[in-house]
């Protein structure tokens, strides 16, 4: 049967069904970007639905709260695996995979990224570590994510399994919210208590703590001047300071990583932090931003063969990891 790229709009979200797949990728992309990732991720989303893989578009919700955001995902997760049962069904298509959660990754961009992140640390235990940050913070925090969690049924609190794919995450913060002439605004609203929450200091710590992000993969781009790059070591504390790229190679030694191009295979040309954005125009991909590739051809694309080789790798690690906790209980 012929694998047909094609969205359907389903509950909240852009689905394209694959006749026979072998997993789903939810796919949730960065601000702007990512409120129409069926049109701005195009080019990539195609290539991942050709190696048989059903596609679920997430479109990006702008807000400085971002547990309700990240929370949803996992309550539209719940909805959509019934939802797509169904629509697979009618289709003749294979449909037992979406009852799986096993059966299920992650692929975020951008400010995307940070949404997984809070997830992973979901899969824990994740009220020890928050009781740990200062009580004023904590309070509302804890109270917020108990609620939102209440509507979901316990078998869907977490991400446990799912490998994620992270493309140069931006743990973002009110500051990069906001435009840098504006930098005054988002210092205001951090007093008054209406910028980001978790903060970009208050995500790292819960990142650490989690001892987590064993199933987690990370690609960086080397000119990315957002997320940081491997290349940021080399330059001032600040830039350090503001790398999350290298903030998580530093923390998360166990994170799989690789930083694009591969100047081994592709010399003289460059990734930023757009990188993941385009549609196919001929032997091109276009993503029309002249401060980014603005168009280039696809004999020197990397990103999709690297996604799709981590994720096969990353489901490897999974079903090593399942069959070693299975032979520990056994013993």
């Amino acid at each position: 049967m012929s694998a047909e790229f094609k969205f359907h709009p389903v509950s909240h979200s852009w689905v394209a069904i694959h006749p026979n797949p072998k997993g789903v990728v939810q796919f949730i992309g960065g601000a702007f970007f990512g409120t129409f990732p069926t049109i701005f991720y195009r080019y990539f989303l195609r290539k991942i639905f050709e190696e048989d893989y059903t596609i679920i578009a997430l479109p990006f919700r702008f807000t400085f709260r971002h547990w309700p955001i990240a929370i949803s995902l996992l309550r539209e997760q719940g909805v959509l695996a019934e939802d797509i049962t169904q629509i697979a069904k009618r289709l003749n298509y294979q449909y037992d995979i979406y009852q799986d959660k096993k059966k299920y990754y992650w692929i975020g961009h951008s400010l995307g990224c940070k949404y997984i992140t809070l997830l992973e640390f979901l899969s824990n235990d994740w009220e020890t570590i928050l009781e740990k940050i200062p009580e004023k913070i904590r309070k509302g925090q804890l109270q917020q994510i108990k609620d939102n969690l209440s509507s979901i049924p316990k078998e869907r609190c977490n991400i446990k399994g799912q490998p994620s794919l992270l493309l140069a995450p931006d743990i973002s913060d009110t500051e990069s919210a906001v435009p840098q002439p504006l930098a005054f605004i988002a210092h205001s609203l951090d007093r008054l208590g209406l910028g980001v929450l978790p903060t970009r200091k208050q995500t790292q710590y819960l990142i650490k703590e989690s001892k987590l992000f064993n199933l987690t993969g990370m690609i960086s781009f080397d000119k990315d001047t957002i997320a940081g790059s491997v290349t940021d070591k080399d330059k001032s504390p600040k830039i350090q300071e503001n790398s999350d790229v290298l903030w998580m190679l530093r923390n998360l030694p166990q994170i799989q990583h690789q930083e694009l191009p591969d100047t081994r295979t592709v010399k003289g040309r460059h990734c930023k932090h757009l990188e993941p954005v385009g549609n196919q125009i001929g032997e091109y991909v276009v993503d029309l931003n002249p401060m980014d590739k603005f168009i280039q051809p696809i004999k020197f694309r990397q990103l999709e063969g690297v996604a799709i080789k981590f994720l096969g790798e990353l489901k490897h690690k999974e079903l090593l990891l399942r069959s070693s906790n299975i032979t520990q209980s056994a013993a």
